[in-house]
């Protein structure tokens, strides 16, 4: 790195931002993280050089504030919690939250920032496949007022990700987060739908995706956490089912907002979180499959883990 950047702030070290915070470190950025448990921060501090927080306020120096938490709520509490961050940061400070939080709630924590001179930045992330976050493979989506502060932070963005796309003013990058996990379970849930029918009918499970992936019924579900996660029964990309519901009850929120009416929003929430209450909210998201086992009465066949091509 040949510009100085400044001290880089990154609260949230766990399965989605263990990977991403790594990445800054070995871009050359200065970092200083901060997860609720400590120990993991410490643990992340020692390996990778980075220097570990022992509480939110020990950010207040930082030039730039990552968030990657479970939702806005937390990331306003983060910021207008008991230790007052947001009242602490510098005039200037970037803030950019890489959670899955509800657009409304984010331009209403963007006004509030704005008093204190602190500039928020949305910039909610995907993956085009599960793990992608250790070798930078990121997509970012952007939400952002100020186009110079974009400027300003988009080589930390970069170097993270293989793909930064600005959708528009604050909360615009929220908002196609949204859309995305949208799109992503209602394939799931209709390859969920087709696996135990299929296994009814006779079909192997995973011939059956085999299928669909060179078909027109290939989709995330199908290439990714179905064939490498649920029928290997490994269940374990460390996104909740919880985690789903939540971004769920986003979309539909969001849809609502928009004067939009589809029943699929309802069904998706519906039946994910039936998923939720048979299998406990911190089950993976791959492990729905058991889930839709248990409504069709079937069991299918663990599948050894097929490799990657």
């Amino acid at each position: 790195m040949t510009e100085d950047k400044g001290t880089v702030g990154f609260v949230g070290v766990g399965n989605a931002g263990w990977p991403m915070a790594a990445n800054l470190v070995r871009a050359g950025f200065s970092l200083v993280v901060y997860d609720v448990d400590h120990e993991r921060a410490a643990r992340f501090a020692e390996e990778f050089g980075a220097g570990a927080a022992a509480e939110l306020g020990d950010l207040a120096s930082v030039d730039t504030l990552f968030t990657m938490v479970p939702d806005g709520h937390v990331v306003r509490s983060i910021l207008f919690g008991p230790e007052r961050l947001a009242e602490r940061l510098a005039e200037g400070t970037v803030v950019i939250d890489t959670s899955s939080s509800d657009p409304d709630g984010t331009r209403a924590l963007g006004a509030d920032l704005a008093e204190h001179g602190v500039i928020l930045i949305d910039s909610a992330v995907s993956v085009p496949e599960v793990g992608g976050a250790h070798g930078a493979r990121i997509t970012f989506m952007v939400g952002a007022d100020d186009e110079a502060a974009l400027d300003r932070v988009r080589p930390l963005l970069e170097a993270m990700s293989e793909h930064v796309f600005h959708m528009g003013g604050l909360g615009a990058g929220h908002t196609m987060k949204t859309l995305n996990n949208y799109i992503s379970a209602a394939g799931l849930y209709g390859a969920l739908d087709a696996l135990v029918i299929g296994y009814r009918y006779g079909l192997d499970p995973m011939t059956m995706l085999d299928v669909l992936n060179v078909s027109t019924g290939r989709n995330f579900s199908t290439e990714q956490t179905l064939k490498y996660h649920s029928l290997p029964r490994a269940f374990d990309t460390g996104y909740t089912l919880a985690l789903l519901v939540k971004d769920l009850r986003i979309a539909a929120a969001v849809a609502e907002r928009a004067g939009f009416e589809g029943e699929l929003f309802e069904l998706l929430v519906n039946d994910f979180q039936a998923a939720v209450d048979d299998l406990g909210g911190g089950a993976d998201l791959t492990a729905a499959l058991v889930h839709w086992e248990h409504r069709a009465g079937v069991e299918l066949p663990a599948a050894s883990v097929p490799e990657h091509v």
